[in-house]
């Protein structure tokens, strides 16, 4: 690991200037979970690493279940386990985020990290994915919001422009009768990478019938995947046995994966279907009751 030029600053507006201003590589430091385990390893050798947890605005939790949530983007996993309101209207969200690392790691890890660091086998992602969130990212030209699935663009790459980076996320006002969720598959029973994940987050009308819906899948295609079928499969049903089967055969078919050691094409295509069944029961139970 070489040598870099480390700033902390108190603003947003300094921290977009040191980003605009630097004169070779980048990076911004939230949490630090992914970043430092890449200087270490000697994956990353940025020149200028810009450090946003003192940014007093970026470390706040704000609204709620009838206006929506703003998240800053140096907010931790542990703040947002404990934020009671936050959890009862984003279950998925929240277990998605509770799910990375261990009680350490829940410590510093950031919802915005997970985004930023464009894996598509980051937990957090998918369940973002699935809530519809809005990303307030903050650059020279002043501050503007894009749908989070704009953000990565491939494995390690973002939209992102040079001197922006995201300051918040905005979860939008829960609907009545509303449920999400968030499920993943891997290898050992705690704290490894996904073979699949798999997000869905639904509305029911009175009668029990599926309004809207948003369908996630990471760890099967070179970003998390939205899946507008399976959505589709969803919505107009009853969210019954035959709704869930097109919506498993949507999300298999989406599948763009890879072989590697933790599963193979085949595995990963057949799983995410049978996670996404999974979590939109769990979805379509939580907005009943």
């Amino acid at each position: 690991m070489s040598g870099f030029q480390y700033e902390a600053p108190a603003t947003v507006e300094a921290a977009v200037g040191f980003l605009a201003g630097a004169k070779g590589n980048a990076r911004v430091l939230a949490g630090g979970t992914d970043l430092l385990v890449q200087l270490r390893t000697g994956a990353a050798n940025p020149d200028l690493v810009v450090d946003i947890k003192r940014i007093g605005e970026l470390r706040q939790i704000s609204g709620n279940a009838a206006s929506g949530f703003v998240i800053g983007a140096a907010v931790t996993g542990a703040e947002i386990g404990e934020h009671k309101e936050l959890a009862k209207a984003w279950p998925g969200f929240v277990e998605a985020m509770e799910l990375i690392g261990s009680t350490q790691i829940q410590g510093r890890a950031t919802p915005g990290g997970n985004l930023c660091n464009a894996s598509p086998a980051g937990d957090c992602t998918p369940a973002m994915f699935a809530a519809g969130v809005v990303c307030v990212i903050a650059g020279p030209n002043g501050r503007r919001e894009a749908p989070v699935e704009q953000i990565p663009t491939g494995p390690g790459k973002t939209s992102l422009a040079k001197g922006e980076f995201i300051v918040a996320i905005k979860l939008p006002a829960r609907a009545k009768n509303s449920g999400d969720a968030y499920l993943r598959m891997i290898p050992r029973t705690e704290m490894d990478i996904a073979i699949v994940g798999a997000g869905v987050n639904l509305t029911l009308d009175a009668s029990g019938a599926c309004t809207a819906a948003r369908v996630s899948l990471g760890a099967v295609a070179p970003t998390v995947l939205l899946v507008d079928a399976a959505a589709k499969a969803l919505i107009g049903s009853k969210v019954d046995d035959a709704a869930l089967a097109r919506l498993a055969a949507a999300a298999s078919a989406a599948c763009k994966p890879i072989d590697d050691k933790r599963g193979t094409i085949e595995y990963r295509t057949k799983v995410a279907g049978v996670l996404a069944r999974r979590a939109a029961v769990i979805a379509r139970d939580r907005a009943r009751s």
